[in-house]
């Protein structure tokens, strides 16, 4: 066993707090600072994850280090970024014995990650996301992760258990809605395990849940515009009690020949109007979207 297994795990409680005692580590609620003090979670995050030593792996705000150490031991190389500089001198003492792992002082949101690869991670063919993601800015992050020029191999990310509800939920359920359909046009969610609020330094208010983001299959039929797509998404979405019909009287108009070419495409799709946005599946907004299209809605 090497030296840097035998050092005791940076998450158990007490070891945490003495870290946080001895750099003095005031938490920034304004950051979604919390550490995660449960090194047995760590680990299954890591297991979730598959993380081998063939992947190089992408942390976002990786506190004092501790799910980055779990990743350390497994992986290649770790890449992780943290905004706080106050944690930057904490994270080369406890990351010390890790030479596979490097500290980028950044905000994640500004970050080119395809340019960031390829600086500090060159030669990189199997590129995973791990994070316990800042709750605040869960969604934005996200976004960017599945949007930046990187095919991610999975992304596997710690959130509030709501939001990791709605990232994984399945039509004709309440969690189900706009940023269910936002993940599944890119990725497919799948939620891995819950985690209590009560493993985390400070505790958090909400209880916590792991997703893991895989490349869905090709879909078989593609949006003529994906911005028109989620324009239509989130419009249908905008009053979730009303009706399709309602919804989509709201985004384009009552005029007479408008509402008959909507009804003629509701008729052609077998949609009835009193549906619900939430029955509809991605495929089923995509063909809406692409028959209004041809129609002249759009």
């Amino acid at each position: 066993m090497s030296d840097k297994q035998k050092r005791p795990d940076i998450a158990t409680p007490l070891r945490t707090r003495a870290i946080m005692n001895t750099y003095g580590i005031a938490v920034k609620k304004s950051l979604g600072q919390n550490f995660l003090s449960d090194p047995n979670i760590l680990t299954n995050i890591v297991d979730a994850a598959e993380v081998t030593e063939s992947d190089d792996v992408i942390e976002v705000g990786p506190g004092i280090g501790a799910l980055t150490e779990q990743l350390a031991r497994r992986a290649k190389r770790v890449l992780a970024f943290e905004l706080d500089q106050q944690l930057l001198p904490v994270l080369a003492d406890t990351l010390a014995p890790y030479p596979n792992v490097t500290i980028v002082n950044a905000d994640i949101l500004k970050v080119d990650l395809a340019s960031a690869i390829a600086e500090h991670l060159p030669g990189a063919t199997s590129v995973k996301v791990v994070a316990n993601l800042p709750y605040y800015i869960t969604t934005p992050i996200l976004m960017g992760l599945m949007n930046a020029a990187v095919d991610f191999a999975s992304i596997v990310v710690m959130m509030q258990k709501e939001v990791a509800e709605r990232l994984s939920a399945v039509p004709g359920t309440k969690a189900y809605g706009a940023l269910t359909l936002a993940v599944d046009y890119r990725m497919q969610a799948k939620l891995a395990f819950t985690v209590s609020r009560t493993a985390f330094i400070p505790q958090p208010n909400v209880d916590s849940a792991i997703v893991k983001l895989t490349p869905r299959a090709p879909l078989t039929e593609l949006p003529f515009d994906e911005a028109a797509l989620f324009h239509l998404i989130k419009g249908c979405f905008a009053h979730r009690r009303k009706s399709l019909w309602n919804n989509l009287q709201s985004l384009f108009g009552k005029a007479p020949a408008t509402k008959a070419v909507m009804a003629e495409t509701l008729d052609d799709l077998a949609l009835e109007p009193s549906i619900r946005a939430e029955r509809l599946s991605l495929a089923g907004f995509i063909a809406l979207t692409n028959r209004l299209h041809e129609r002249g809605v759009f």
